[in-house]
């Protein structure tokens, strides 16, 4: 199984360029850094242990030289695992937050993405909780490169200080501009968080574990053929599910909810995709076929056919 998946062609759609950073990259950007410090940096005791980390690792890419060495590294990794087609998410809402300039930034991952043999699409995405306003800002950066390498835009953070209803008005301007919208929910909320996020416009739904507790929304995903970017290793690492037994996945495909798999964070989550797909194989005794379909969802579902197959 292993080898035979790594062979398949793949695609990944939830794969944030900010968690992606193994510890050797780590150290090539700050050499200081020990083994014992990185281990307890990722390490996580619950969803906001890991949002300090990930804040720890954005002060380590101070600017656009950062940014493409972690680029570099990451799709690198990619292409190793055979896969041909990623949706990066670069967060544009941390550069703001930062006060950092966010063009070069964007120009250098852009680059690197260009030189890559995976064809690479970005997202941009904004901070919920830091509200509608900046998440505007972040949403206009997107518009401006729609064309030019970014085909969607996102929100994260913290969904109880910011649920999705409240940023309608900024998916509406992106889908205005061409891009589609992914919406993190149902990853520290509940039902309503995911719930929120399909009312207000999203095409996607990032990790959705909370909408397994309500069957009127698993209907709903499914009649209206709305994804869940699962990301099983990422949930439990969170405590967005108490074991991997706990995952819904099965639950989803039962329903008929269409599901990609994910890393999410993978450096911070000590993941990669291909084990994803020996997790969801081996936990939940996927057969080859079900396997096979989730991989496919992975084009079908992406937000950019792929150029140089026109898809899957």
């Amino acid at each position: 199984m292993d080898d035979y998946f790594r062979k398949m062609p793949k695609a990944e759609l939830h794969l944030h360029l900010e968690g992606s950073l193994e510890p050797e990259t780590l150290r090539e950007l700050d050499p200081a850094l020990s083994g014992r410090e990185i281990r307890s940096r990722y390490s996580y005791g619950g969803f906001q242990d890991f949002i300090e980390s990930y804040k720890w690792v954005l002060g380590l890419l101070r600017g656009p030289d950062e940014y493409a060495l972690a680029a570099r590294r990451l799709l690198d990794r990619l292409a190793m695992e055979n896969v041909v087609y990623a949706e990066v998410t670069l967060s544009a809402g941390a550069v703001l937050w930062q006060g950092k300039e966010f063009a070069p930034i964007f120009e250098a991952v852009a680059r690197e993405a260009e030189r890559s043999s995976v064809e690479v699409s970005l997202i941009l995405d904004a901070v919920r909780h830091f509200g509608v306003d900046h998440a505007m800002a972040a949403a206009r950066l997107a518009a401006d490169r729609a064309g030019g390498g970014v085909v969607a835009f996102g929100i994260g953070g913290d969904e109880t200080r910011g649920p999705a209803e409240r940023f309608a008005p900024v998916f509406r301007f992106v889908r205005e501009r061409g891009l589609r919208v992914t919406v993190h929910a149902g990853e520290a909320a509940g039902p309503e968080s995911v719930w929120a996020a399909v009312r207000a416009g999203a095409d996607r739904i990032g990790h959705g574990v909370a909408a397994a507790r309500d069957p009127g929304l698993l209907r709903r995903l499914g009649e209206d053929n709305i994804p869940i970017e699962v990301c099983l290793s990422s949930n439990v690492a969170t405590g967005a599910v108490p074991k991997l037994a706990a995952h819904p996945l099965r639950l989803f495909l039962e329903h008929g909810v269409p599901v990609v798999l994910n890393t999410d964070d993978p450096a911070m989550f000590q993941t990669t995709l291909l084990r994803e797909y020996e997790i969801a194989a081996g936990e939940f005794s996927l057969t080859r076929a079900e396997l096979e379909g989730i991989v496919r969802n992975g084009f079908r579902y992406a937000f950019q056919p792929m150029k140089s197959t026109g898809g899957q």
